[in-house]
């Protein structure tokens, strides 16, 4: 089977002339991310991708990843520098107050991706530990904590309502913790008149690799989201993670993605490192169904050679496949 490759719509792609040369250059989808926008706020995006499908005669599957059970701080004034080695006030963060009353000293609090990492001091301050930039509607973080949220926001429930209209062909659910969770998903889907629409569960803590042989049946696919699972554990331990997912998706038959920082270096840099094509290699010869790319298109410098680099290298990797 043909490996999909996936890019993510952004800033960076969402011109008609670009998204057709990444349709050329081999992708066969496109991620949405609406933890910062709307299906409607899109349109202008989904009409450039409409048209280059126009032009040049592919079509091209449209996944919309939700809010879901994500945790993640408000709308900053202006971005923050966070200066490793000080100390700072939650509360000049935005965090959510469930996270605020949840913290207790000593906690590690991680941000925008594990990018960066604080620990909770008393009086609601905490100590830079790894500093950056910080924006808004980042992810939060609390390794060795669990924060109950529903499984589809509001604004899930009202971009769910108008998916099909849309042409989405899939949605991602963040932070799968249960079947539970797939089948309140798939609910809103079928009363939306989405039961066309795929199910992808993106497993990201390891509430989700706990739960995985629960998933088989009401996912379609099975997303390994390395950005937030990398969180969950030492970095050290994620690829036997993965390797762990991928065999148990083989042995179900279930249809796997693996995602996240697949070419990274190509957001600033027009040729990928050894190591990343290697990732790719290897996660189709695990079996993978589909990969993809995140920031690498969406916001990224070169999107059309980092869809080229990874169609490429997949479709070397399938040759390599034996039979």
């Amino acid at each position: 089977m043909k490996t999909e490759i996936y890019g993510t719509l952004g800033p960076s792609c969402a011109k008609t002339e670009i998204l057709r040369e990444m349709l050329l250059l081999g992708m066969t989808g496109i991620r949405l991310n609406l933890s910062h926008m709307s299906l409607a706020e899109a349109e202008p995006m989904l009409t450039a991708l409409r048209r280059a499908e126009t032009e040049c005669g592919r079509s091209c599957n449209l996944l919309i990843d939700m809010q879901g059970p994500e945790l993640r701080i408000g709308a900053l004034k202006e971005p923050l520098t966070l200066t490793e080695g000080t100390r700072i006030d939650l509360s000049s963060l935005c965090i959510p107050d469930m996270v605020r009353d949840s913290v207790l000293p000593g906690q590690e609090i991680l941000l925008d991706d594990g990018k960066l990492l604080l620990e909770a001091e008393a009086s609601g301050r905490a100590f830079v530990k790894r500093g950056g930039m910080l924006k808004s509607r980042k992810s939060i973080s609390l390794p060795g904590s669990e924060i109950r949220l529903p499984p589809l926001t509001e604004a899930d429930l009202g971009n769910i309502a108008c998916a099909a209209d849309h042409g989405v062909t899939g949605i991602m659910q963040p932070f799968v913790r249960s079947a539970e969770d797939l089948t309140a998903v798939r609910t809103a889907l079928n009363a939306a008149g989405g039961q066309k629409i795929r199910l992808f569960a993106k497993i990201e803590d390891l509430n989700g690799v706990a739960c995985l042989p629960s998933l088989m049946n009401a996912a379609d696919e099975i997303v390994i989201a390395r950005g937030d699972l990398g969180n969950a554990m030492p970095l050290w331990e994620l690829p036997a993670v993965q390797k762990q997912i991928s065999a148990a998706c083989r042995k179900a038959g279930k249809p796997f993605m693996v995602v996240t920082q697949m070419l990274s270096s190509m957001e600033q840099r027009s040729v990928p490192t050894r190591a990343e094509v290697s990732d790719i290699f290897n996660a189709v010869l695990d079996g993978a169904a589909s990969v993809m790319v995140t920031g690498e298109t969406a916001v990224g410098k070169y999107p059309a050679e980092t869809i080229r680099y990874l169609a490429n290298t997949a479709a070397e990797a399938e040759r390599y496949l034996p039979g």
